[in-house]
């Protein structure tokens, strides 16, 4: 069985289950994908499948991509994802991968993406520091203060909480429930929330933490 699939997230919104309880959840779109290569253990020395993203929006593809995406006879995508394979599972090239044929309800599912950038920002955004007085003439307000000892070892110790550049990363959260599945529109509805904003690709994976 495939291990994962290419999403997109749509948003957030919540919906009550059977006890009339609301749960806030995350919507993606989750698939449906196509198999535009197989890496096989004679060939490359493991078992795995490259997926594409099916998508409204058809890619400008560049001759290499063209060749890439012609000899799988399928139509060009946007994004690709490599996902491993399960041993004795078996998966053709141009094969079409839906949302309901890889994940279930009440599974437990990894999903990684970019987060959002929030550029250039000081220690007290970045690193939630408390910061110091506001008052009575304190020039000291969101400054990180000091970052180091004067005598020994007279440097700035690794790890440092400093100003920097803040989101931007790629990050995964693990142990989402999947609440329910959609499907008829490749919907995969998980609770919690997921990195990024709206429209941003994410990838989908079952959680081997569950």
């Amino acid at each position: 069985m495939l291990e994962g699939l290419i999403g997109k997230k749509l948003g957030m919104t919540q919906i009550f289950d059977a006890q009339g309880n609301v749960v806030p959840v995350t919507v993606l779109q989750a698939g449906p994908c196509v198999v535009v290569q197989r890496k096989t253990v004679a060939g490359e020395g493991y078992d795995a499948v490259q997926l594409g993203l099916v998508e409204a929006r058809k890619l400008q593809a560049n001759k290499p991509q063209e060749g890439h995406f012609s000899k799988a006879g399928v139509p060009a995508t946007r994004r690709l994802k490599e996902f491993s394979l399960q041993q004795g599972a078996d998966l053709e090239v141009g094969a079409q991968v839906l949302v309901s044929e890889i994940f279930r309800e009440n599974e437990k599912v990894d999903v990684s993406g970019t987060t959002i950038g929030k550029g250039f920002q000081g220690v007290i955004k970045r690193h939630g520091h408390s910061g110091g007085r506001a008052t009575h003439g304190s020039m000291f307000h969101r400054a990180p203060g000091s970052i180091g000892q004067s005598a020994y070892p007279s440097r700035v110790m690794r790890g440092m909480k400093l100003p920097g550049r803040m989101g931007g990363k790629q990050v995964k959260k693990r142990n989402l429930r999947v609440v329910r599945i959609d499907e008829e529109n490749n919907l995969l509805l998980v609770k919690g929330s997921v990195p990024g904003s709206r429209g941003n690709y994410v990838y989908i994976t079952r959680s081997n933490r569950a």
